[in-house]
């Protein structure tokens, strides 16, 4: 019998306790990270007041980083964070729900965060991945977005694109933050900060 559930899960403040963007380039830029991110926080300041488009800067915060470097060198990096993280990262009541939905074969993590760094998480938690997309040419990282930052509007945008959602009788939501709305208006059940 076709499984009529859905449950879709923001990740970062939502599935985790830290926003996993900064982390990330702090764990594996231990050195360059600060003097990097002190020259982003005016950028940084007015995409909070609106004036900047937060995708763009996001994007060219993280090209800082990671532009050029090999598909298998951000692999290493990537692999090294969810050592380091997976242990600490994840809400436990998050991993205790989604656990317990190990034979729901529809569940998805939907977020703004790269599929870079998010992928083993959602491997580990047995989750699909819908996120914002790194652009690769020949295998190295160009330093730019391959689809648009997956936040807000975006969210429910590839959601609708890529899953089906007549098909459920029920939708679960999960989200933290106003970048969640669209999504969790998507829902039959949604649920703000569930896991806190």
């Amino acid at each position: 019998m076709e499984n009529n559930c859905l449950y879709l899960f923001d990740f970062d403040g939502t599935i985790t306790n830290k926003d996993t963007l900064f982390d990330f380039l702090q764990v594996s830029f231990p050195l360059k990270y600060k003097k990097i991110f002190i020259k982003f926080i005016p950028l940084f300041i007015l995409v909070r007041f609106k004036i900047f488009d937060a995708g763009k800067i996001k994007q060219r915060f993280i090209s800082q980083f990671l532009k050029g470097k090999t598909r298998s060198e951000i692999k290493k990096l990537v692999q090294y964070y969810f050592e380091c993280r997976k242990n600490t990262l994840i809400r436990p009541k998050a991993l205790e729900y989604i656990r317990a939905l190990s034979n729901e074969p529809n569940k998805y993590v939907v977020t703004a965060s790269l599929d870079l760094w998010v992928e083993p998480f959602a491997k580990y938690l047995g989750l699909r991945l819908i996120s914002t997309e790194a652009e690769f040419i020949n295998e190295v990282f160009t330093g730019k977005f391959a689809t648009p930052n997956c936040n807000y509007e975006q969210k429910a945008v590839r959601i609708i694109s890529e899953i089906q959602l007549a098909k459920f009788i029920k939708i679960f939501a999960f989200g933290d933050s106003k970048g969640d709305k669209n999504m969790l208006e998507l829902a039959t059940d949604p649920f703000f900060r569930y896991f806190e």
